[in-house]
């Protein structure tokens, strides 16, 4: 009987103790404005995104959660700026987020309100930097520079 618990929490450990796959948005509009979503969580701006459902690619997954979080169609892939899986990078869960520009066409708006209370773009100069959720400053930074990371 001792075995078999011991197989159990260790089959556990391996299925359950593991990172979770998410996406992050940098959503460009035409007039080079970057879309923030305000977290009604933490009451911070954060890029749009979310957790990548089973059976789904990670594009269709950021385009999903754009349209879910802030109202807008992607309309091309810009580039990949990174992959964050820092263990702390998310307060709540360890994930690894795959950071991605598109660029989009709508009107923004908090298309879940159960999750989103603001929506808002914002031009580069005027980006709430004090004011952003989990590591997005990093991904900002990062986009901003140019660079691809895998951090």
């Amino acid at each position: 009987m001792a075995y078999f618990t011991h197989a159990l929490r260790t089959l556990l450990g391996l299925l359950l103790r593991r990172p979770i796959l998410g996406t992050c948005v940098i959503p460009l509009l035409a007039d080079g404005r970057v879309v923030l979503v305000r977290r009604r969580d933490n009451g911070l701006w954060s890029l749009p995104g979310g957790i990548v459902d089973w059976g789904e690619d990670v594009i269709t997954a950021a385009a999903r959660e754009l349209k879910e979080e802030a109202g807008l169609e992607t309309l091309e892939l810009d580039r990949l700026v990174g992959v964050y899986s820092q263990p702390r990078r998310d307060p709540r869960f360890h994930s690894v987020c795959i950071t991605v520009a598109v660029r989009v066409a709508g009107q923004p708006y908090p298309a879940d309100p159960r999750e989103v209370s603001a929506v808002q773009a914002f031009r580069p100069d005027d980006l709430p930097w004090d004011h952003l959720s989990h590591d997005h400053r990093q991904h900002l930074q990062d986009f901003f520079k140019g660079e691809t990371v895998l951090a």
